[in-house]
């Protein structure tokens, strides 16, 4: 398996530069990953960068790296971004924007990219094609991972998380050895808040009421592939890479 980029222009900023130089593609794959809590789309992102050669550009990424940066490393768009987490709420559409047009190279490397955790709205969608038709960057598809609601919720509810450690247990998929204890550090497990049904049928509400519009906007356009998220990671990766291989 290829070495892959480090990501330190995505996750510092402008100023920084990868210390690792994109792969040579011969056809470099321009992505959008859309997919609901639960489906497995980090696990099929981390794939495709292998298979591809592209680089995996998550906003959350973006995000959990600026935690533990110094502040004057910070842009204003990054400052403006953490002070609406802190206080819990969601970081608006022209913030979120503003931190990837300032990493606009990172869509420009010659590796291709897959752009995960943006665009989540309509609006996003309207202003990243703005930004991509500025820099004349061609974007190839938007994979979308489709799962049954049932199929989401019996997969978050049965995650169990170590108090201690963090790693994280699936009672069905990925049971500890001894229930309720984590293998790795000897912590208790827990059921976090928001893996509760209750809770992931509203995440899943509210996924739903964004995203349907924002399939809408790419359909329209030929770019959606829309993936059945059932089966092995494995599978779903080889549907992934025949439906970017099929003519539009």
């Amino acid at each position: 398996m290829q070495t892959l980029p480090d990501r330190k222009a995505w996750l510092q900023g402008a100023s920084a530069n990868c210390s690792s130089p994109p792969h040579l593609v011969a056809h470099p794959r321009r992505l959008v990953l859309l997919g609901a809590p639960g489906v497995g789309k980090g696990t099929q992102a981390e794939m495709l960068a292998s298979k591809l050669g592209a680089c995996h550009l998550s906003t959350g990424d973006i995000f959990r790296a600026a935690k533990g940066m110094q502040e004057c490393l910070q842009t204003p768009a990054l400052t403006a971004a953490l002070q609406f987490m802190r206080r819990g709420d969601l970081v608006p559409d022209e913030t979120v924007l503003s931190l990837v047009s300032e990493r606009v190279k990172c869509l420009k490397c010659d590796g291709g990219f897959l752009l995960d955790g943006f665009p989540r709205t309509v609006a996003q969608a309207e202003a990243l094609e703005s930004l991509l038709t500025k820099h004349r960057i061609p974007l190839d598809a938007v994979v979308s991972y489709d799962l049954r609601i049932d199929r989401i919720v019996a997969r978050l509810s049965g995650r169990r998380t170590c108090s201690t450690c963090k790693a994280v247990f699936h009672v069905e998929a990925l049971p500890p050895k001894i229930p309720g204890i984590c293998d790795h550090c000897g912590g208790g497990l827990y059921q976090r808040e928001d893996d509760r049904p209750e809770s992931v049928r509203v995440r899943m509400q509210a996924y739903e009421t964004s995203t349907a519009p924002l399939a809408d906007f790419y359909q329209r356009r030929g770019l959606l592939r829309s993936i059945s998220a059932e089966g092995t990671p494995e599978e779903i990766c080889q549907r992934t890479l025949e439906a970017l291989q099929a003519p539009k």
